[in-house]
């Protein structure tokens, strides 16, 4: 193979995503300078944009773990167990990070949880969720 040839083709294929125009988006200060840090809301008026922003809440009665022919063998009428006993607190995840622990309850015709713990995190640790791990 003619490593000059190759070279040449190399360098063409990286001068084609070279950006045409500068972008806006990119960060033009000294990075010698420390980033000035975002003031947190004062009141809940500033906030007002966040409120409309979709999360996902899971109700999390236990886990199972099995193999996978097991798990093939499952069917309608199948039995799983799971790792939580009878009247032990449900784990309650918004965007599969734990943020506390309730009861089931029914609502007219519908499941419904009673927070009865909530879980306070370090914001500091980065990714805590009191051990949580996946919804499921």
């Amino acid at each position: 193979m003619d490593t000059d040839t190759d070279k040449g083709r190399e360098e063409l294929e990286l001068n084609e995503f070279e950006p045409e125009e500068r972008r806006e988006d990119v960060y033009d200060g000294d990075l010698t300078q420390p980033i000035e840090r975002v003031r947190p809301p004062q009141s809940a008026k500033e906030l007002e944009g966040v409120y409309e922003i979709p999360v996902e809440v899971s109700a999390v009665l236990g886990h199972a773990e099995m193999p996978v022919s097991e798990l093939l063998k499952l069917g309608r009428g199948s039995l799983v167990q799971l790792n939580r006993k009878l009247g032990e607190p449900i784990d309650i995840h918004v965007n599969n990070r734990l943020i506390a622990r309730g009861e089931v309850v029914v609502v007219e015709d519908k499941l419904g949880i009673s927070m009865t713990e909530i879980i306070k995190t370090d914001r500091t640790q980065g990714g805590g969720g009191g051990g949580g791990g996946a919804a499921g």
